[in-house]
């Protein structure tokens, strides 16, 4: 099963900026999909933004006009862009493969986003 490791996270002042990365031990190009959760304190794992195999993004209303999805095949990576932070952006992120049955695979270490003054 393909590895993901998360890395960007950090603690930013609300109004920043960060980018998440998701860097997969193999190749995603067949991947139906991949996506970026967040687990914020006390919550349920939530879908931020996910990228199909295609390229069409699809994001939370939450981050909508704030937060982007990209992904680079040849990298194997899948970005995050996180514009105009909040406190309520606060959390855990993780990225995850999504398969056709919107199955998602083992859950990796994630990274961690903290907003705060």
């Amino acid at each position: 099963q393909v590895q993901l490791v998360e890395s960007g996270g950090g603690l930013v002042q609300p109004g920043g900026s960060l980018r998440l990365s998701c860097v997969a031990s193999e190749s995603i190009v067949s991947i139906y999909a991949m996506g970026w959760y967040r687990r914020a304190p006390g919550k349920l794992r939530e879908l931020v933004a996910a990228i199909n195999s295609a390229g069409t993004p699809n994001i939370n209303d939450s981050v909508k006009g704030r937060f982007t999805i990209s992904r680079v095949n040849a990298k194997n990576t899948v970005y995050l862009d996180m514009n105009s932070l909040k406190p309520e952006d606060t959390a855990v992120y993780y990225c995850n493969t999504i398969s056709r049955d919107l199955e998602v695979g083992p859950w990796g270490q994630g990274t961690q986003v903290t907003v705060s003054s």
